[in-house]
Order: C-alpha cells, then sequence, then structure tokens
C-alpha cells in the first residue's frame, strides 16, 4: 500500500551511472481521453535518443502499453522495453520475451457488453490484457470494478489492476518492478544505479523495487507513493530529462561542480 510522501523531494541531478527506466503516460507524456490521442512533446524523441547514447544505452521504457504502440509514438527509437506492465519485455538487443496470453474471451465479452450499454467506456484488447477505460464516464468507476471484478471472480491466474481511470485484467504475478529486476541483472543496466519515473499506482512495484537497490524513485503527481522524489507533471519530468542530458553532456569535471554547489561556498 503507498504511503502518503507529503514531505517528498525534487531529485537529484541523474547520474553517470543511472540505469533510467521511464513510464509512458502521465510521465514521459501527459494523458489524454484515449489511448490514441496522447501528444508527443516536441523533441521528446532525440532528447531520449541522447540520453539513451549517455548513458550507454541503460534506458528503458516501462510502461503498460503494447511495446508497438511506444515503438510507433517514439519512432524511429526503438529502446529496451517493458510492456503490458512486463507481460512483454525487450531487451538491449532487440530480443523480446512475451507471456504467453491467457484465455481473455470472458474478459472481453463482459467489457464489451459494458462498453455497449455505458456511454462513455473505451474497451481495449492487448496481448495478454484486458483495459476498461472509464475517462470519459468517471461516476461508471464502481459499476467497472465490480463487473471486472466479478468476470475474474473463479480464475485465480488473471488479476485486476486499477490505475487512473482504467481497470484491467491482466495475468497474475507480473508487474513493473519485475520487469524493472529483470533489467537490471543484464547489460548495460547491471551495476548501475536504478531511477524509475512513473505516475500512477501501477509504478509503485517498480518503486518498491528500485529504491531497496539504493536508486532513486520519483513519483509524478499528486498523490501518496512509496517515493521519496517528486515532479509535479510530464512536463516537469520533460525539463528534468534536458537538464540531465545537458549536465552529462558536459566534461566530468564540470559536471560534479554543478552538482555540488555548496561545496564551492
Amino acid at each position: 500500500m503507498p504511503k502518503s510522501t507529503s514531505n517528498s523531494q525534487l531529485p537529484p541531478p541523474l547520474g553517470r551511472d543511472a540505469a533510467l527506466f521511464l513510464d509512458f503516460d502521465g510521465t514521459l507524456v501527459g494523458l489524454a481521453p484515449t489511448p490514441e490521442a496522447i501528444e508527443i512533446p516536441p523533441a521528446l524523441v532525440s532528447l531520449l535518443g541522447d540520453l539513451s547514447d549517455q548513458l550507454g544505452g541503460a534506458l528503458a521504457v516501462v510502461s503498460g502499453r503494447q511495446i508497438d504502440s511506444i515503438d510507433r509514438f517514439l519512432a524511429p527509437l526503438r529502446l529496451p522495453a517493458a510492456g503490458e506492465h512486463g507481460v512483454q519485455r525487450r531487451n538491449s538487443k532487440g530480443h523480446m520475451q512475451e507471456q504467453r496470453a491467457p484465455d481473455l474471451v470472458p474478459i472481453l465479452e463482459i467489457a464489451n457488453e459494458l462498453a455497449r450499454v455505458h456511454e462513455g467506456l473505451l474497451v481495449e484488447r492487448k496481448h495478454a490484457a484486458i483495459a476498461l477505460h472509464y475517462r470519459l464516464a468517471p461516476q461508471l468507476e464502481a459499476v467497472c470494478q465490480d463487473a471486472m471484478s466479478r468476470a475474474i471472480a473463479d480464475n485465480p491466474s488473471l488479476e485486476l489492476m486499477h490505475g487512473k481511470f482504467v481497470f484491467e485484467v491482466k495475468p497474475a504475478g507480473v508487474n513493473k518492478g519485475i520487469a524493472i529486476d529483470a533489467f537490471m541483472g543484464e547489460a548495460p543496466f547491471t551495476g548501475r544505479t536504478p531511477v524509475f519515473l512513473g505516475d500512477d499506482t501501477t509504478d509503485e512495484s517498480g518503486f518498491a523495487v528500485v529504491q531497496p537497490r539504493g536508486g532513486i524513485a520519483i513519483k509524478v503527481g499528486s498523490g501518496p507513493s512509496l517515493a521519496l522524489h517528486r515532479l509535479e507533471s510530464p512536463r516537469a519530468v520533460y525539463e528534468w530529462l534536458v537538464q540531465a542530458r545537458d549536465l552529462l553532456a558536459t566534461p566530468k569535471t564540470e559536471a560534479a561542480s554543478q552538482e555540488s554547489p555548496r561545496n564551492q561556498e
């Protein structure tokens, strides 16, 4: 259960030894009424490309989206990525691992029937998950939760996850923290300090992995969280990443003096 972090601090500068993990929706890009309606900030793709180069390739997107959706929005980049909260994972060499999809037909039928009856609901069929979005009909939160909970009541291999205006049925025992842990066990991430930015309850498992490793967890936006650091919005994330790129581009001696201004007093 996330705890309140009213005293959370702004994150420190990104270190040269960092392994950077980034959520997508609500972190790199603002949330939108539908998953396809997001707007990619100008120069975001080139910024991520620069940071990936500066970190020796130790930058990955860890998202609830499918990896092909991430690739489409960040083209021509093909970064290491975890999709569907870790159901899919592509390593730095481009090798894809993907869990076998469970039987989701009964879940899909229930979600589609709910969307047919109630205007404003959107059903998203993923490889191994069904997401029911209610951003356009927030008054239906309880209705959606009840229907999706009952849909998986007799199937312990599935679990219901609640994100921002979405209920998602996915394979049990899969989360972003497990995906990040897997990345940290392989090059070029291994031996580095993990840094994870995310905005939603679905990112808490990632925060729970990086902080015990001595890493940095950064909550984007408001709300309770395990993360000890916070940025207020995707715009603030973008600005922090720009500062990180610029700092990493400076010579090490100059960067050290910029990172420790108190040492100059």
